[in-house]
Formats: C-alpha cells, structure tokens, sequence
C-alpha cells in the first residue's frame, strides 16, 4: 500500500468517526496529528481498564489516533528494557498484512510512539492475503530476505525457522512478554523449532460458528419449518447435516423485507487461506477421536483429502452452491464475513474471531444486537480413516474445531543477529506488539486478532469496556471451548503447507465451477499434494508432520 493511500484512509476513517462522535473536522485531524501528549502512569489494571475505553464499545471503529494512544500508553516495558533515543539511526523493515485495513495499519498506529521514543525507524511492506504466501514463499525459496520483522502464522514455522531465517528470542524479551499466560494449545513446541523460540505471539486461531439469533427465532420461520415437515424444533444447527438442511429452507424466505440466505460458503481462493473453511467443514467429518491425524496418514504422508469424508465436505459445498447469495463464486473469505455477514447478509459463517470483535465496535456491522456464537458444527458420524468405515460415536456427534493457521505472530528475521543494536531494537518492536496488555486491545476491537491469552478470557475486563455480558460470555466461550476441545484439529507445521492449501484451492476452483466433479478433483488435490511431499521429502515430511501432532 502506498502511503498517500494510507494517508487518506487515515483522513477519511478519521471524517466518519467525527461524524459518529460529533466532533468537529478539526478536532479530528488534531487528534492525528503532533507529538502524543504524556498521561499519568497507570498501575496494570488501571491501564487496561484505560485502554479498553479507546475508543470505547459502541463508538464506531477505531482510528489512527487511537492505535497511537494504546500504543503510547502501553509502552511500560518498552520504557523498562530500553533508554530514551537509544535506537536512534536504526532502520527496520516489517512485511506483514493490510487486510480489511487492518493488521501493518494498527501496527504503524501501535510503533509510532515506540518509533518516537526509541529513535527507531520502522518502513512497512504491505501485503493483501491473496498475495502473503507468494511474496514469503519467493523469499524464502530465493533466500533474498528483505525485511527485519515478519508477521506469520505458526504453520510457516516449517519454512522460515526450519531453513534458519529467524532470529531466536533474547531471554529478556520472553519475560517481557509473560509468555505463561499464552492459552494452552499456542505454547511450545508452537512458536519453535528445534528446541529454540522464535515467535511472539500475537493472535490466537480457530474457526468459531457466527448465527443470527433473529433469524433462529422467529416465529414465522419455525412455523414453516414444520409445516415442511423438517425433524426437529427450528433452532440454531449443532450438525452440518442440520447447517446444509437450515441452508436449503431459507432459499426464498424473507425476515423483516430482507432476502435471508443459510451459511456462507466462500466459494473463490485467498492464497492458500481460503482451504481452511473447506477444512472447518470437514473436520467434524474426518478428524475421529481415536486419530490425531486428518489431513495425512501420519505414518505415510499419504492425502487423506481424497477420502469419503473429505469428499462429502466438498459435496456439501457444491450442492449449497445454488441456494447462497448471487456470484457467490466470487466472494472469497474476507467477503463472506466483512461484506456479507456482518453487512446482514447470510444466517451462519465460520470464520476466525474477528466476525464477533467486529460485531459491536466496527462501523460495517449491522447485525451486533443479534449475533449469537458456538463451537463448530459437529457431525452425525465420522469416517474412520483406519478401518475405511463411517463411526456413530455413543458419545454423540462428533465435533472437532478447527485450529486454523494456529494465529498470527511476529518473528524477527536472523540477518539483524549481526548487528546487535539493530537485534534489540526488531526485538523490542516486537515485543511491545506482543505485550499483554496491548494485546487485550486488540483482543476487543477490530484488529484481525482474536484471544490467546489466559488473561483475556476475564468477563469482568471485557463488561467494564462496555460489551454485554451474555454477548461476551457467549463469543469467549466459543473461542475457549474450541482451544480446549478434546478432539480440536490441530494444524501441521510442516514446510510446504501453503503449497499444498494453494494447490488445493485451485482443483476446488475447478469443481465449484462444475468443471470436474468431487471425487475426480479431490483426487487431483491428493495426487498433487503427493508430488509435493515428494519433492520436499517424504521421510522429513513423516518426521515433522508426527511431531507437530505430538506423536
């Protein structure tokens, strides 16, 4: 993104809040502008009940002006591990996300008072998600690293720590960051490689379920329900079988004058990342308790993506195909959740915690008041992978959340080790995006991060900064019980996954086009991603794709 770009966005954003707040045009380019006012010192609660109210729950998006003034008021540890001016002449580069305007925009807000303070300067690479995992792949493949900080997900680690591109972490900053109060299934061995850590945490991933409340209860509907004669009351789906059934039933209907549609397929690729809603469909299907493994055989590296469970998920997305939204096979995830569910349109969307911190504090959401939230759907059965059957657990339905992409993180590249002013100032940028009070912020608002920490699932935090407490209790709950589900589908951290997620995204695009069918393209996915796994090493493949699944 060019920076005039970002500049008038800033300006524009800037414009819609005033309208929102009533402030003047002028006092809201003040608050752009000049050097950041000192405020008192906060003691820790003080400070993040402080934070929480930038700009407070129901005041429209947050600004520029905002990311700089957590920012400042978060840098305690920053002011503990460095002196005044002591970067001064350093020059980083960070590569990272400007998605929904989000992600590098919050963190330009967040380093500035770092930047003004430590004397540091900061350039930014800014990449779409369709285009993140080609510009890192290049990189890494090319071994032309530009850049001196690097936003990533955990399932890069393959690559980019494996090959030794990263730096590893300074003791000092580990404390820094109280990296013992990262949720469970986001501490070692996520973060490492090889006994070394390199990440500092910043998101924390799964796909939780996003439903209209109006819409699970409204009278008319659960009328027509029955008289079509459907099994069951009309309520929310807990089974995919029901999300498909409750899909096809409101094709037509209406509630209050508006189209309603079922859940929200995206249908187009996004660089790798569109694959894991296929995935969130199909874990319930393929991810059994009595198997760790449900992307690979595990003592093979052979594709399960081909098997009677996989292909049912992708079946079930072709057969909603006629029953969603108009040029559906153009709406890729970031549409699915920012200008269809959130903007009114469609009843249920997986996606990853953003939907519900956007839900009440971003001025795009229309559906704040009736957005209800849920673990992923589970299954009537699942395939049993090592027995070649279809299982119905006495347990119930199986569920099995999707831990996807394992969250964001920031990652300091090797090539500042030489240079050890240069090695603290990338460490201690990072460190202030990963601190723990920052990190409640960006939890709350609009940011593109979701919880990941034990310290942000503290109800009482979240109702002083203005959420309701039914609301929040019910979005952490959904983020929670997916962490900590038994059965949670954990993501490999393999070298070459976004090779095989592209690949895959491209033979969907093939079947969702009605240009081959399931089975035909899935088999085409799972000789594809045997090619890969060829190429890169099928033994080291087997070795590291156990470890990642604690084998």
């Amino acid at each position: 993104m060019k920076r005039e770009i970002y500049d008038r966005m800033l300006a524009l954003q800037a414009s819609r809040r005033s309208l929102l707040k009533g402030m003047g045009a002028a006092g809201a380019l003040a608050g752009l502008g000049g050097a950041i006012a000192p405020r008192r010192a906060f003691a820790q609660g003080d400070l993040r009940a402080e934070i929480l109210k930038i700009p407070g729950v129901g005041a429209g998006s947050p600004t520029d002006a905002d990311w700089q003034k957590v920012g400042e008021m978060c840098l305690g540890g920053t002011k503990q591990t460095v002196q005044a001016g002591e970067f001064a002449g350093v020059e980083l580069s960070f590569m990272g996300l400007n998605n929904q305007n989000l992600h590098n925009l919050l963190f330009r807000g967040f380093l500035k008072p770092w930047e003004e303070y430590t004397g540091a300067k900061i350039t930014w690479i800014d990449l779409a998600q369709a285009d993140y995992n080609p510009r890192l792949q290049q990189a890494i493949a090319t071994g032309t690293v530009d850049f001196d900080l690097l936003e990533m997900g955990a399932p890069f680690e393959g690559d980019v720590c494996g090959k030794g591109l990263a730096s590893e972490m300074p003791d000092w900053v580990k404390t820094l960051i109280d990296m013992d109060d990262y949720v469970g299934y986001l501490k070692a061995p996520v973060g490492t490689w090889n006994g070394k850590t390199y990440r500092i945490t910043v998101d924390g991933d799964c796909h939780n379920f996003n439903y209209r409340t109006d819409v699970f209860a409204d009278a008319a509907l659960a009328e027509a329900w029955k008289a079509e004669g459907h099994q069951g009351d009309w309520g929310v789906p807990t089974t995919w079988q029901k999300v498909n059934e409750v899909t096809k039933f409101l094709k037509g209907k209406q509630l209050n004058g508006q189209d309603l549609y079922g859940y929200l397929d995206p249908l187009k690729g996004w660089g790798g990342f569109a694959f894991y809603f296929l995935g969130s469909r199909a874990t319930a299907y393929v991810k059994h308790p009595d198997d760790k493994a449900w992307l690979f055989d595990a003592d093979t590296m052979k594709p399960r993506v081909n098997n009677p469970g996989w292909v049912r998920a992708i079946q079930d997305v072709v057969d909603l195909i006629p029953y969603g939204p108009a040029d559906q096979l153009n709406a890729d995830p970031g549409t699915t959740a920012f200008q269809q569910f959130l903007a009114g349109v469609g009843s249920m969307v997986s996606w990853w915690g953003d939907v519900g911190s956007n839900a009440r504090t971003s001025d795009s959401s229309v559906v704040g008041e009736v957005i209800g939230f849920d673990i992923l759907p589970g299954s009537d059965d699942v395939y049993n992978a090592k027995t070649g059957k279809w299982d119905k657990l006495a347990s119930g339905p199986n569920h099995a959340p999707n831990m996807a992409y394992l969250g964001w993180g920031v990652y300091v590249m090797a090539r500042v080790d030489a240079d050890s002013k240069k090695q603290k100032a990338a460490w201690s940028a990072a460190a202030h995006l990963g601190g723990k009070d920052l990190s409640l912020w960006t939890a709350a608002y609009p940011s593109g991060f979701q919880p990941y920490r034990n310290s942000h699932f503290d109800i009482a935090e979240w109702v002083g900064a203005g959420y309701e407490e039914a609301f929040i209790k019910d979005y952490l709950a959904s983020e929670a019980d997916s962490y900590n589900h038994p059965n949670a589908a954990i993501e490999p951290r393999i070298p070459g996954i976004f090779q095989y997620y592209s690949v895959a995204e491209d033979e969907l695009a093939k079947i969702f086009a009605g240009k081959v069918g399931v089975q035909e393209g899935a088999d085409a996915i799972a000789a594809a991603w045997e090619k890969i796994t060829d190429q890169i090493g099928r033994e080291n493949q087997v070795k590291l794709y156990q470890a990642s699944l604690g084998m």
